[in-house]
């Protein structure tokens, strides 16, 4: 009977103790999903050792346990798709990218090449007209223009030097009026000193 008790306890013990390491098990693997879910949400990449330090749980559980083995091998591969997917959906929209650059590129370019043309047509024309008037003017107008040209500085310089002789005499004449100027003045002075004992001797005779 004892025995029999004993039995029991042991077997009673034993399948608390499994349920403790199964509740436990769930409870890493939940630990572990939910770490999977943070991770991809963030975008922070898949690993075993990352995972097994945010999940807190040993590296050995994750690769001997079938269950928390195949989430982070799952999470991996996803991961490893939308990788695959964002890479070709930035290397699309790059692709793109450059096509609309190029494209502009090449109009810009049709642009420049219609403006390059515009601009020849123009110097064409100019060059045209240059021929033109060299033909009108003969070896003797073009001489004639030269001695004209050159009568015309020398006219320019006399009359600067005109121009100087006529500063100088009107600097002397400006000079010549300021001295005229108090020369007058002190003539009028002169004639008021002279009237005052006049008058005042004038002042001193008796009345009748």
């Amino acid at each position: 009977m004892e025995r029999l008790r004993r039995r029991q306890t042991t077997a009673t013990r034993t399948q608390a103790a499994n349920r403790a390491r199964q509740q436990n098990t769930r409870g890493k693997l939940e630990r572990i999903d939910m770490t999977l879910r943070t991770m991809r949400r963030e975008r922070i990449p898949i690993t075993y050792p990352a995972v097994a330090a945010r999940a807190g749980v040993s590296r050995t559980f994750l690769y001997q346990n079938a269950d928390a083995k195949n989430l982070v091998a799952t999470a991996i591969e996803a991961a490893g798709d939308r990788r695959r997917r964002e890479q070709a959906t930035h290397d699309a929209n790059v692709e793109a990218s450059w096509q609309q650059r190029a494209l502009n590129a090449e109009h810009a370019l049709k642009a420049v090449y219609a403006e390059i043309d515009i601009q020849r047509e123009r110097i064409g024309l100019l060059l045209g007209q240059l021929r033109d008037l060299q033909a009108e003017y003969t070896e003797g107008t073009a001489q004639r223009l030269a001695e004209e040209n050159t009568e015309l500085k020398q006219r320019v310089r006399r009359l600067a030097e005109d121009n100087r002789v006529v500063e100088q005499k009107l600097q002397a004449a400006r000079s010549n009026n300021r001295f005229l100027d108090k020369r007058l003045a002190d003539l009028e002075a002169e004639i008021l000193d002279a009237q005052m004992p006049k008058q005042a001797r004038k002042s001193d005779r008796p009345t009748r």
